[in-house]
């Protein structure tokens, strides 16, 4: 069972960056898509980024395009989240997850919940002044 651990959260002010880091272990995240959610108070879990197994194809939710950038290294398991010009509304707990899939196909389909199994306990990023 891949058990899947975040860190690099953090208070920030706007306009701040942070780098998110979700490590695996117990197993590899080689095959797998991976994806950060995240989660504000209140709200209902949402999506931020996908990759696929390789690297090659990577999606954005339209709030953080342009300021995120998800990335993976397979020979160490990692994900990582790259987040610049972090905005108050980014503030959220933050999810790595896990799919089964190498490629998430279908329109849109990388952005559902139901397409990951597994996830780590997240990490707090608040952006505030």
């Amino acid at each position: 069972q891949v058990q899947l651990v975040e860190s690099g959260g953090g208070s920030v002010q706007p306009g701040d960056s942070l780098r998110l880091v979700c490590v695996a272990s117990g197993g590899t995240i080689n095959s797998h898509a991976m994806a950060w959610f995240r989660q504000a108070q209140g709200k209902e879990r949402e999506f931020v980024a996908y990759i696929n197994w390789f690297g090659l194809v990577t999606e954005y939710a339209d709030s953080v395009n342009g300021r995120f950038i998800i990335s993976r290294d397979n020979a160490k398991s990692t994900v990582f989240l790259q987040m610049t010009n972090l905005k108050g509304e980014d503030t959220a707990v933050y999810y790595c997850a896990m799919s089964r899939k190498g490629n998430i196909r279908g329109s849109e389909a990388f952005r559902s919940l139901s397409e990951y199994d597994s996830w780590g306990q997240g990490t707090q990023v608040t952006v505030s002044s």
